[in-house]
């Protein structure tokens, strides 16, 4: 929901420095926590968990190039939830992978699930301000006393593995967590998001009752590979005898991969729009504005007109894939009508997707950080925001592809303010953002930290002017930190 103050201009004087040392990492962004130290034996506090869970090994804020991609594999996995007692095996599962859009689409079919009358646990990775964000029951973070308790569990597990199998990474422990809190608490399904690539992620120890491929895009080509093919194979290793899979259209040379891991494994494949009937179509409407809506139709399931509901067309492909995946469940007992499921996508929350975070001035959040997902973002923002000028705040990782971003960013931005998040060793420069940008020949500059690139943006925008804060998961996360924490410094002042 949109912020409602006056103004945002001083930001600097009403908002406390966050302090940032854990960060995260792709699509969302990390929590300003205690300091890594080393752990403090039992754990009986929250802040005792997260200081245990940070002082581990943690590929989500590792610069790829320091990542031996060997580090990959599942046996210390299976080992520590084994010594759990195997609580993946104790509840149903949606599996989803990709390279864009994976999180919109467990969102998606977990808000539906849940709208149906089901107890959806789900697992996403990372988060924007919260660790227990990343483990909930329907829209419920994981409470801090059961995180404490399971982490203490996993703490436990992990000290009987042998000492050859080396330290549990910090995800490792995450996804055990997961999997022990949803089998605690007895949920129906779980839909949960792979962290990163597929085949040797955490979470490809579930066997699912289906699982989700989206769009595959070139990222983490130091760690999954330099081509679309490469990247596809890493992906497409979710895929699992008899369970079906279900993708969106993809390239060609996607597809071929997809294709042939799925005879390889015998798992039934599903495309949307080949295999699966889809439409799409876009209108304006009183109560909505410009938005998508599709039809997924098959033998058992009749989704029509369903109202997109997150901006982008984008995002018409994600929510068919989420009602390919509903309909799959649907051969396997689960009961998702078409009033219940539209119901409950148009409760689904927006987690930094397109989000406008405050209104005076009007402040857009959205966690792009892909070439791809920032063109789409400007072309979305155009279609659905009326705005007379744009101002972006930008900044992303080293390991992206800056360039090719700056070039989508120059396209549709008046001015650019060039940031950083705070504490994160893998974003790049604002220096070195803005000297690659000063080839577009738009407008920029630079700004330390993203308080103040806030504070510039706002005093230079007028009322029908957009501020719009993207290129980075970390960036989005320390933004909606920034802002809550004005807003709370502006009500108590009042």
């Amino acid at each position: 929901m949109a912020r409602t103050p006056a103004d945002i201009g001083g930001l600097d004087r009403g908002v406390q420095s966050v302090r940032m040392t854990s960060v995260p990492g792709e699509r969302h962004s990390a929590p300003a926590v205690v300091e890594s130290k080393p752990h403090p034996g039992v754990i009986r506090t929250f802040d005792d968990a997260q200081r245990y869970l940070y002082s581990r090994v943690n590929f989500e804020r590792s610069r790829p190039r320091n990542i031996d991609p060997s580090a990959f594999k599942l046996d210390r996995t299976i080992a520590l939830l084994a010594a759990l007692g195997d609580p993946h095996t104790n509840f149903r599962s949606v599996h989803v992978a990709g390279s864009k859009g994976k999180g919109s689409v467990c969102e998606m079919v977990a808000s539906a699930l849940g709208a149906c009358g089901y107890a959806v646990g789900v697992y996403t990775s990372p988060h924007l301000v919260d660790i227990t964000e990343r483990v909930r029951v329907g829209n419920q973070p994981i409470a801090r006393a059961a995180f404490v308790s399971m982490v203490e569990r996993c703490r436990i597990a992990a000290e009987t593995l042998p000492a050859r199998m080396g330290e549990c990474t910090f995800f490792e422990l995450m996804t055990a967590l997961a999997f022990e809190y949803f089998a605690h608490q007895a949920v129906d399904v779980a839909v949960v998001e792979v962290g990163l690539g597929g085949r040797l992620d955490c979470t490809n120890v579930i066997t699912p009752e289906v699982c989700g491929l989206t769009s595959i895009q070139l990222e983490h080509t130091d760690i999954l590979g330099a081509t679309l093919a490469e990247i596809a194979g890493e992906k497409a290793g979710i895929m699992k005898a008899g369970v079906p899979a279900v993708t969106v259209p993809q390239e060609l040379e996607v597809m071929e991969v997809f294709r042939r891991k799925a005879e390889e494994v015998g798992a039934p494949l599903f495309v949307l729009g080949e295999d699966v009937e889809y439409s799409c179509r876009f209108e304006a409407g009183h109560d909505l504005g410009p938005h998508a809506r599709i039809c997924v139709d098959s033998p058992r399931s009749l989704y029509e007109h369903i109202a997109v509901p997150f901006r982008g067309e984008h995002q018409a492909a994600n929510c068919g894939l989420a009602l390919a995946l509903l309909d799959q469940l649907a051969a396997r007992g689960f009961v998702a009508p078409e009033g219940e499921v539209a119901r409950g996508l148009a409760n689904t929350p927006t987690h930094g997707r397109m989000e406008l975070a405050w209104s005076k001035p009007r402040i857009l959040l959205d966690t792009a950080h892909t070439p791809e997902s920032v063109r789409a973002l400007i072309k979305a923002a155009g279609a659905h925001l009326r705005f007379d000028s744009l101002v972006a705040i930008f900044g992303c990782s080293s390991d992206k592809n800056a360039d090719a971003m700056l070039a989508e960013i120059a396209r549709g931005a008046d001015k650019v303010i060039f940031t950083r998040v705070s504490g994160n060793p893998r974003a790049m420069s604002p220096e070195e953002l803005a000297c690659r940008f000063e080839e577009t020949g738009a407008m920029c500059q630079v700004a330390p930290t993203l308080k103040e690139a806030i504070n510039i943006a706002a005093r230079a925008v007028q009322r029908d002017d957009l501020i719009l804060i993207t290129g980075s998961c970390y960036l989005v996360g320390e933004a909606k930190r920034l802002l809550a924490e004005h807003a709370a410094r502006k009500q108590g002042g009042a």
